[in-house]
């Protein structure tokens, strides 16, 4: 499979681990890849919290449960990550993976204030419950479960894309870790309390005030990505660096492409000879 003309353009194979511009990238990107990597974890700390939280949930809503009535429930929680994926998909293409994901989020955030704050009588009716859950895991896959990592894609320069991705990555896993940790010992903590709802409203409260946290910083402090974003993150990260005293001509396998009187003129180092051109009509292209 040949690379894509971006890559081809924009990689730095050819610039030695030890001059790459670290500086300047960090620098340009600091801001963008922290705001992507908080995203990430928010999203990462509840939903990998509430995949394992799924068990506890079963056992305070259907105390004396059998295990093929747990193992049923448990299967109709996960069934709501379908429809929440595939709406989400559609939604992207339509207003874009930024609006998406906040209003998947913020959707997810106020369902779950919702749900926390009537615990007491949705404890009572085992279906209500499920379907309210179920809705709000649907929303977190709508938005951030979707276009999380689409953002943190399509929000950087072709060049350094695999270690912004991998960073934002590596932080969001760090956020499952820390939520499968956090959420029982806030359970732990108010299973004596007089309030028996308060077990399962507090983690609910605190995910639903981090998902409406991680809706305003996708609004005001992540860019919008259209159908040209990597072009323009690659035009723009390239201006940077030939500004900053970085030599481009570094960037990209070392081939040129030029259009001259309608013809189209390929030379490349790797794939003809030193002194050899190779003239393509762009007719027959």
């Amino acid at each position: 499979m040949s690379n894509s003309n971006s890559f081809s353009k924009m990689n730095m194979k050819r610039v030695k681990y030890r001059d790459y511009p670290w500086w300047l990238i960090i620098k340009f990107y600091w801001f963008r890849l922290t705001i992507v990597s908080l995203i990430w974890f928010i999203y990462d700390f509840s939903v990998y919290s509430f995949g394992t939280f799924n068990t506890i949930i079963i056992e305070q809503i259907i105390p004396n449960g059998s295990l093929y009535q747990n193992w049923g429930w448990s299967v109709v929680f996960n069934l709501f990550y379908m429809p929440g994926t595939i709406l989400g998909a559609l939604s992207a293409d339509y207003i874009g993976p930024r609006l998406t994901l906040a209003l998947g989020v913020a959707a997810q955030g106020i369902i779950g204030i919702a749900m926390s704050a009537c615990l007491g009588t949705l404890r009572k009716h085992i279906a209500g419950f499920v379907v309210v859950f179920g809705i709000f895991t649907a929303f977190g896959e709508f938005g951030p479960g979707n276009n999380t990592g689409l953002l943190a894609s399509k929000t950087s320069a072709t060049s350094i894309r695999g270690q912004y991705y991998g960073i934002a990555a590596a932080i969001g896993k760090i956020g499952a870790f820390v939520g499968t940790w956090v959420f029982p010992a806030i359970q732990r903590k108010y299973a004596s309390n007089e309030n028996p709802d308060l077990e399962l409203q507090v983690p609910f409260y605190v995910s639903s005030a981090l998902c409406l946290f991680s809706a305003l910083l996708t609004i005001f402090f992540v860019p919008p990505v259209g159908q040209d974003s990597i072009n323009k993150e690659d035009r723009l990260f390239k201006e940077y660096l030939e500004q900053n005293g970085f030599d481009i001509r570094r960037l990209g396998d070392g081939g040129e492409v030029t259009q001259i009187a309608g013809d189209v003129i390929i030379d490349s180092s790797e794939s003809v000879g030193k002194d050899d051109e190779i003239k393509i009509n762009q007719k027959s292209v």
